[in-house]
């Protein structure tokens, strides 16, 4: 990718040069970006590797040298065929220009890197501080992560997700696998989940709409230091797990809003059996068919109310009563009686959880 870059400046300034040949060669010898096309991958002389760093050019057997940054033979040289005056100050401000491009393009990608060591538990926490004020990274502001989730390939996303929030210095797009892109954005110290929400969505409608792909966005807790966007990111990939298994067919998953599904994840399966067992101690949960289970999701949307639900299940309200006496019988617990309703919510939660794809990831 440098020596793509390196060979765009040079073809820009290559008039500047009129007919004199001008280019970059690495730590190996080869020319990597020249003006004349041609020359590029020829290896040149052993003595040019030995050049040193330094305000004035050197001149070797007619040509003009100058070291790309401070160091002896592992950075670039600049070169200029002649030895005259428009040749050295050629080099140099050659080597002034692509110096600084490589520093903001190397400063770039080693904030990716860095930022992807940290939510991979790749980097001490001890050096973490460091290394973020070596790279201009603001250590103290608050961060929040978005894990974009997409069935497809997640280059095109990675892309179009990058274009969203352009600024390099504050927001960070990086590229997990395959299908996952995470989005570590700089946000305000009192956002709300409101507008949380609103940038997760305008994420989802963008992708939605230039890749033709499903999206889900787990959306994790807002931190203040740069060493806790790990458990940000942590804390979204658990939103998306959560909601997986107990809201699928939302498209957003806010951490903070995960209520009881986030306790049920986060205890021990065998708990979570002998819970079970516990319940339903005259019957098993999967005794109940199709029908009984829509019939009592519908009562807890309509908060026990018999008529309403009879309504919108569109059945006589004699019916619903039948049914739930049925389920007493089959379970001993009466739906009508709030704490019996709260215990057979959370064990069919509890059951949904032990048999999702969840407890295999």
């Amino acid at each position: 990718m440098t020596n793509r870059l390196f060979q765009t400046i040079i073809y820009q300034v290559q008039y500047a040069f009129a007919d004199r040949k001008a280019g970059v060669i690495d730590e190996n010898g080869t020319i990597i970006a020249c003006t004349d096309i041609s020359s590029i991958g020829e290896i040149c002389d052993e003595q040019v590797l030995n050049i040193k760093s330094g305000s004035d050019p050197t001149i070797l057997n007619g040509v003009t040298y100058k070291r790309i940054g401070a160091r002896t033979r592992d950075d670039y040289v600049v070169f200029c065929t002649g030895t005259d005056q428009l040749s050295q100050s050629g080099v140099i401000i050659l080597s002034v220009s692509l110096s600084q491009i490589k520093q903001l393009y190397d400063e770039k990608y080693d904030k990716i890197s860095f930022i992807k060591n940290i939510l991979t538990d790749n980097v001490m926490s001890f050096d973490i501080h460091s290394k973020a004020r070596s790279l201009h990274l603001n250590v103290e502001c608050p961060r929040v992560a978005f894990l974009i989730h997409l069935k497809n390939d997640e280059y095109v996303a990675h892309e179009v997700v990058s274009n969203m929030f352009p600024d390099k210095n504050k927001d960070f797009v990086v590229g997990m696998n395959e299908t996952d892109v995470v989005l570590i954005k700089e946000v305000k110290e009192d956002i709300t989940t409101k507008e949380l929400h609103k940038i997760a969505s305008s994420i989802v409608d963008t992708l939605s709409a230039e890749i033709l792909t499903s999206v889900k966005i787990g959306i994790g807790s807002v931190v203040s230091n740069i060493i806790e966007i790990n458990r940000s990111y942590k804390d979204a990939c658990v939103a998306l797990d959560v909601g997986k298994v107990f809201d699928n067919e939302q498209s957003i998953v806010n951490y903070n809003n995960l209520g009881i599904g986030r306790l049920i994840y986060q205890l021990p399966t065998k708990l979570c059996e002998l819970f079970l067992k516990e319940i339903f101690k005259k019957g098993s949960i999967e005794m109940l068919d199709e029908e009984t289970i829509i019939t009592i999701q519908k009562f807890f949307e309509n908060n026990l109310n018999v008529s309403e639900a009879s309504r919108q299940l569109f059945v006589h309200r004699n019916t619903l009563v039948y049914r739930l006496d049925k389920i007493y019988k089959i379970t001993g617990l009466d739906l009508r009686k709030f704490d019996d309703a709260i215990v057979f919510k959370v064990a069919m939660m509890v059951h949904r959880y032990l048999n999702s794809d969840t407890l295999n990831i």
